[in-house]
């Protein structure tokens, strides 16, 4: 860990460098590792502009070479504050995940707040659509807080939706979970789970590889999804639409030699579409948490006993079984029930109270029976 921060020569820590190589401008990581299995970080900086050209590099990236931003990577250097749990690693720290550290795009930095100690934990993503039903909600919920208290860390992208419900299990559950953010940490988007990141950089880990005060730029979250599935040794998608960002990340998993799973979901839910193309495609179907487990049996995890809902048949209302787990409307029951209107909503009132329903504008999804 480099822990030198503010010498009297900023060049002096060893940080410096990388921070000032992240912060050449348009290179691709591709060319960055290139030139360093040629050249040191330190010698790259001490190359003359014709040396720099012969590498076929432009005038902008040879002037960032040549004048590295001094102000600029000192006030990136001030996030390195360990006795406050922030920290910055680069690529060359021994700390930097090894996992990550097998991608094809790995970021040269990472921005971190909390227990840094959980880069390295066995640790498997849960991604989805940001307008999950309820029930994508509840398993989110249900299935990271399982992963979470036999020792898995939940790691996903603090989006709204699947991400959040994420999160909040796996700290309901041991509390380990990784948020991986597609803004500086200075800046937490949505900004709705700012409290949620809170909690999370006091239980979890905050990581971004984006300078501290970087703003939401859209582009940006697709890049961060390959981080969420390098961190993790498997995504699971729940509710993902064909469009889904979800998808990009279980693409990133896939491409990383990772495994990817899906949790089913009706064929008339737009939401799950992307999850029943995945299981097409070949990953894994997941029924309950000990899908996932079972595929990692090195780790020696234990079984999660897991509660099989039972309806009884004597107490259930009729209505129950007209109503769809995926949407179903109102004029849709009455068509289904023959009820008039006044009886309807009493018994859908009903249903609501004992929890075995959820009401949304567009109608009602059946949750439990």
């Amino acid at each position: 860990m480099q822990n030198s921060l503010f010498d009297n020569d900023i060049t002096n820590n060893p940080l410096y460098y990388w921070i000032a190589l992240d912060a050449i401008p348009a290179i691709q990581k591709r060319k960055i590792f290139s030139l360093l299995s040629h050249y040191s970080i330190q010698s790259l900086f001490q190359l003359n502009a014709t040396q720099l050209a012969k590498l076929k590099l432009n005038e902008a990236q040879i002037n960032a070479f040549l004048h590295p931003n001094q102000a600029h990577i000192e006030q990136c250097l001030s996030w390195h504050q360990p006795t406050l749990n922030k920290y910055i690693i680069s690529y060359g720290d021994p700390e930097y995940p090894a996992l990550l550290k097998q991608i094809s795009s790995a970021p040269l930095l990472l921005f971190l707040k909390g227990n840094i100690t959980l880069l390295n934990a066995s640790q498997i993503a849960i991604v989805g659509s940001r307008s999950c039903t309820p029930y994508g909600q509840e398993k989110a919920y249900d299935l990271a807080q399982q992963l979470s208290s036999i020792g898995i860390t939940v790691t996903s992208g603090l989006a709204i939706g699947v991400d959040g419900m994420a999160h909040k299990g796996a700290l309901k559950g041991s509390g380990t979970t990784v948020a991986v953010l597609g803004t500086g940490l200075n800046n937490i988007y949505p900004k709705r789970h700012f409290e949620l990141a809170q909690q999370i950089s006091e239980q979890g880990l905050l990581v971004s590889e984006f300078w501290p005060d970087t703003p939401a730029y859209p582009s940006n979250f697709p890049r961060r999804n390959r981080i969420i599935s390098g961190l993790s040794i498997g995504t699971l998608v729940i509710e993902a639409s064909i469009k889904s960002g979800s998808l990009i990340t279980a693409r990133y998993a896939n491409e990383q030699n990772r495994e990817v799973f899906a949790l089913p979901g009706s064929i008339d839910n737009p939401q799950a579409c992307g999850c029943l193309k995945l299981i097409q495609q070949g990953a894994k179907l997941i029924l309950d948490c000990n899908d996932i487990i079972n595929e990692f049996p090195a780790l020696q995890l234990p079984q999660v006993t897991v509660e099989k809902a039972t309806a009884s048949t004597s107490k259930q209302s009729p209505l129950l079984a007209l109503i769809d787990y995926n949407l179903t409307s109102f004029e849709t029951l009455l068509a289904r029930s023959g009820l008039d209107v006044v009886s309807l909503q009493n018994q859908l009132i009903e249903l609501e109270i004992n929890g075995t329903i959820t009401v949304q504008p567009q109608g009602y999804t059946k949750l439990k029976g």
